[in-house]
């Protein structure tokens, strides 16, 4: 299964094929196979399915770059400015997805499910299909080419569902931390994020592993998944990249040569942070997302415990870390784990969204455009408290 080359490794990607690509943020991307398909010009009207659309140069950023994708189907493409506005311009499709729904029409067509009912997106614009797949040439002006996909929905129980059909992809393309040479492997902290189900998925796998060892390096009792995955191995080439750095104050005291107007703005945010902090009360579990909430621990009333998990797959997140604890592998943000904590994938992670087992998540917005009129927050539509944000 080891193959010598990357670019032999990829020469049965062909035009038109649906490809999954792991990563969260810039956690976990599998650049090294990403630039050498980015290299084969020929291959075009490709369909990239991720978290996001990538940034710049890293990710499916690649390959919007070199113009050979026709769709993405992801939940956060608005962090790609250059796949913003060619989806705005009409030269792109998207399909916007929920995350935890993202996660969960993977590892569907991974089990040999070919749809299921989520109460995520019910009576949103996800049901009714009111986001454009694409526009016309020309952009929002000229027209809609592509509607959106209206969902079937039932009620179970008093309860509103839509119906979502599995993701089939025709290749995987994964990125991880040591893998033998039949394909066992084991990730280090979220890097797994939506690459476990995505490598489960595809006809045809192929991962980058940072370390390549012998067979019988790996316990089984560590393996993350087994070998029956992986169709080809190839050493990874590219570096790790951390999107956001936020380092640990050691008690600093805040900088007070700021300009005013920041300085209103981080009072803003602080108010905000102690406000959702009374929705949360001893023993909670608590999800967190990126930005402001992560800010929501400092003004904890006193005696008050929780359990911090952040969507990307961690429960047990601990502060910001010092310059010396900085770990690409962490997701987005900077963070530190706790003693406690334990890890998983986005199919997991979102299982226990879904599932009702966290008590309250707290989200940020930056404010409204195209693509927060399905925000992530339909993911939490089950969850007590997820209006404190």
């Amino acid at each position: 299964k080891v193959w010598a080359s990357v670019d032999d490794a990829v020469k049965d990607v062909k035009s038109g094929d649906v490809l999954l690509c792991g990563g969260f943020g810039l956690a976990g991307i599998p650049d090294t196979l990403l630039g050498a398909l980015a290299k084969r010009s020929e291959v075009q009207d490709l369909t990239g399915v991720s978290n996001n659309a990538g940034a710049g140069d890293s990710g499916l950023g690649k390959l919007i770059n070199t113009k050979q994708l026709g769709k993405i189907v992801a939940s956060y493409p608005g962090g790609n400015k250059a796949f913003e506005a060619l989806y705005l311009k009409g030269e792109i499709s998207l399909e916007l997805v929920p995350q935890g729904t993202l996660a969960e029409r993977i590892r569907a067509h991974a089990a040999g499910i070919p749809a299921f009912y989520t109460p995520t997106g019910a009576s949103t614009a996800v049901e009714d299909g009111a986001i454009a797949v694409r526009y016309k040439p020309g952009g929002m002006s000229a027209g809609v080419e592509i509607p959106g996909i209206k969902k079937e929905s039932c009620e179970i129980n008093g309860r509103k569902y839509v119906l979502e059909p599995a993701i089939a992809g025709d290749v995987a393309f994964i990125r991880e931390w040591k893998m033998d040479e039949v394909g066992n492997c084991v990730f280090r902290y979220t890097a797994q994020n939506f690459s476990t189900v995505m490598a489960k998925n595809a006809k045809l796998t192929i991962v980058e592993a940072e370390k390549v060892v012998p067979v019988g390096s790996i316990s089984p009792n560590r393996s993350t998944w087994p070998g029956i995955y992986v169709d080809r191995i190839v050493q990874a080439t590219s570096p790790k990249k951390i999107e956001f750095v936020t380092l640990a104050t050691s008690g600093a005291k805040e900088d007070t040569s700021v300009m005013p107007e920041k300085a209103a703005a981080q009072a803003q945010r602080r108010y905000i942070a102690r406000r959702a902090a009374k929705e949360i009360q001893d023993g909670f579990h608590v999800n967190l997302g990126i930005g402001m909430p992560t800010l929501v621990p400092e003004y904890l009333a006193p005696g008050v415990r929780v359990w911090l998990q952040s969507e990307n797959g961690i429960l047990g997140m601990g502060p910001y870390p010092t310059e010396k604890q900085l770990d690409a592998d962490f997701g987005k943000e900077t963070v530190t784990l706790l003693p406690s904590a334990s890890m998983f994938d986005s199919s997991e992670s979102f299982a226990m969204i879904r599932g009702g087992h966290i008590d309250v998540a707290i989200l940020g917005v930056r404010g409204f455009s195209v693509f927060l009129r399905v925000c992530k927050s339909h993911a939490y539509n089950n969850i007590p408290g997820n209006g404190s944000c």
